[in-house]
This record gives C-alpha cells, structure tokens and sequence, in this order.
C-alpha cells in the first residue's frame, strides 16, 4: 500500500466515524473565524496580523482538513506564526470557547468531539510554543500568563 493509498484509508475511515466532509470544515471554519472577528478579546489580536480574510479562511480549511481528516492539504507552520504574538493563556482559553461553541452548533456530536479534541491539542502546544519562544519553560498543567508590561507571571 503506498502512503497516498494509506492516507486515503485513514481520511475514509475518520469520515466513516465522524461524518466530517470538507464542506463541514468549510462551514466550521467561516462561522467559528466571524465569531472570533467580533470577540473584544482576540479578534484585534488577528485583526493586527491579518489584512485580507479570503487566503486566510482557505488556509485554515485546508489546516482543519488536515487536522481533522488527515488529507496533508496544509502546508504552513502555525508555531512559528503564533510564536510573536501577544497572547497567552487567557487567549487560547477563547480561542477554544469560540471554536468548541461554534463545532457544537454547527457540528454532529461525533464530528464536534472531533474537532474539539483536536483543537484542545493544537492550543496546548501552540501556547508551549509561545511560552518557549519567550523563553518560559512550562511544567506539565503549567499555563503561560503574561503580565501588563509583557513578562510572564
């Protein structure tokens, strides 16, 4: 079985237990990203990073149809694009209300404990991620929490 063969294997069988389709991703990620558009908390945060809508909404359904469904479709490094960011704990805590929200409305309840179970992972280590890259080792339950002038609590 070739790697192509073996991945197509694996996406048919997340689909199979799921139901999760690219069309699904595609709703998902256009619903969660106006949410997080308007939130008061880290909608400026990607407001500052993000000028044109349209590229990033295709690249995050071709990030979420990798995640979720194992397709290779995404291409990027998501840790080196958080790393300079000013968020922390607090932000990643809404990023994953929003986001767990939105699955749960949009979302059969397989494909959304899915999504959600993915998307805890990819905000655990993207906030190490940042943490390290401002030099802070975190322990096992460590959050990384910055203070008003920027250093870490």
């Amino acid at each position: 079985m070739t790697a192509a063969e073996r991945r197509e294997q694996i996406t048919a069988g997340i689909v199979a237990r799921t139901g999760i389709t690219e069309a699904m991703i595609e709703q998902l990620v256009h619903a969660f990203y106006a949410k997080v558009r308007k939130d008061p908390m880290i909608g400026p945060v990607f407001e500052t990073g993000i000028s044109n809508w349209e590229p990033h909404l295709a690249q995050m359904c071709a990030f979420w149809s990798s995640v979720a469904l194992m397709t290779g479709r995404y291409h990027g490094t998501p840790m080196v694009k958080h790393m300079p960011l000013p968020i922390d704990a607090a932000h990643f805590d809404r990023w994953l209300e929003l986001f767990e929200a939105t699955a749960a409305e949009l979302c059969p309840p397989d494909a959304a404990a899915h999504f959600i179970d993915r998307a805890r992972r990819i905000a655990s280590s993207l906030e190490m991620g940042v943490a390290g890259g401002q030099g802070v080792m975190l322990a096992v339950g460590e959050r990384y929490r910055r203070s008003e002038a920027g250093a870490v609590q």
